[in-house]
């Protein structure tokens, strides 16, 4: 959830960066002009809160275009901004039609917080707004007639509702969008977009928690072969099943890919290199004693794996990539449907490469 979470914060920051501005540029100029005439007619007040929000609002503008907590500094205007809109409202000299901006609250928090931050601020200050108007128009009958009121609690009932539908229907529709970009079409499994985003999030885990993070990169043996000889159909069948396979024998905290073609990752959480081995050996296993059958033929699938771990083999994702590519190519060399993994070395030992030869 947390993790969702940001995600959607990540998401929208371009978007409530956009709006920011714009809002900005609005008050400004709206501050100088509502100054300027409510100086004019006395009611200084207002009009020296509206240039105070002004200026203020002339220093966020330049503060916000590049800075990472975009999210503080957005609390930071509006906050201020609907405090000022407060006093504006209880102030004896504003008119009637200055509670018109209240409606504009929902809109701007939904669009700057989001859908849970920006109810919340929508419900207080619209709650705040609906007891200074009951405390300064409870004397006019007209403004106190049961239909008047109803029409304005109706009124800010639908804003408060549209503008959080909306929201949520955003952020759904950018998620589905980034679900899309991160999901290999054919298998349903992530792709290398989804590893990477994957990768970096449990090797932040993994140095935080100090466990151990290992990669498998996993490629179909003479995968050239099944298309050549059964088709391109056949050949995505057997990605399918393939991956399938595989997806079964992989905990759920892991996560397994399709880098392209007929190479697959998987990233095993909480796995020591000598582990990922047996796991690879597992896998390796399965495809190899899986049935598949095109046409009344049956396919023979084999796989070969390199499996690299971080910080033994490297410190990104790119080093572990390289390290387990390169073995993955040795199994290839070695005569295919093989594991390898890195060296293994100790005090009074020699490095060997642990390869697993096939069985079948």
């Amino acid at each position: 959830m947390d993790t969702q979470l940001e995600t959607l914060h990540q998401l929208a920051r371009p978007h409530r960066r956009a709006v920011l501005v714009v809002l900005l540029w609005i008050t400004i100029a709206g501050g100088i002009f509502f100054g300027s005439l409510n100086f004019y007619r006395g009611a200084y007040p207002i009009a020296v809160t509206e240039f105070l929000m002004t200026g203020y609002s002339g220093y966020l503008l330049y503060a916000v275009r590049h800075t990472r907590l975009l999210e503080r500094w957005i609390l930071a205007y509006l906050l201020p901004f609907l405090v000022a809109m407060m006093i504006a409202l209880w102030t004896p000299q504003a008119s009637a039609t200055v509670f018109g901006w209240v409606l504009l609250i929902p809109l701007v928090s939904h669009l700057l917080l989001g859908r849970r931050l920006g109810l919340l601020i929508s419900l207080v200050f619209m709650a705040i707004a609906a007891v200074i108007f009951l405390l300064r128009n409870h004397h006019d009958p007209e403004l106190m007639d049961i239909r008047s009121i109803a029409n304005m609690v109706v009124l800010s009932i639908c804003l408060i509702a549209f503008s959080h539908a909306y929201e949520i229907s955003r952020e759904r529709s950018e998620l589905q969008l980034l679900q899309a970009a991160r999901t290999d079409f054919l298998t349903g499994l992530a792709n290398r977009a989804g590893l990477t985003v994957f990768f970096h999030r449990e090797q932040k885990r993994a140095l935080r928690e100090q466990q151990p993070l290992a990669l498998l990169v996993i490629d179909l043996d003479y995968f050239k072969r099944v298309n050549d000889q059964f088709g391109h159909e056949a050949g995505d069948r057997a990605l399918v099943h393939a991956a399938e396979l595989m997806q079964r024998r992989l905990r759920s905290t892991d996560l397994l890919a399709r880098l392209g073609g007929e190479e697959f990752g998987a990233v095993l959480v909480n796995t020591t290199s000598t582990t990922a081995t047996e796991v690879a050996e597992e896998l390796r296993l399965a495809v190899a004693a899986g049935k598949l059958v095109h046409e009344s033929q049956p396919i023979a699938l084999t796989m070969s794996i390199g499996v690299a771990q971080l910080g033994v083999d490297g410190d990104n994702l790119q080093a572990l990539l390289s390290a387990a590519d390169e073995r993955l190519y040795l199994a290839k060399d070695l005569g295919r449907n093989r594991v390898i993994s890195a060296p293994q070395t100790g005090p009074d030992t020699v490095p060997v490469w642990q390869a697993r030869p096939s069985i079948f």
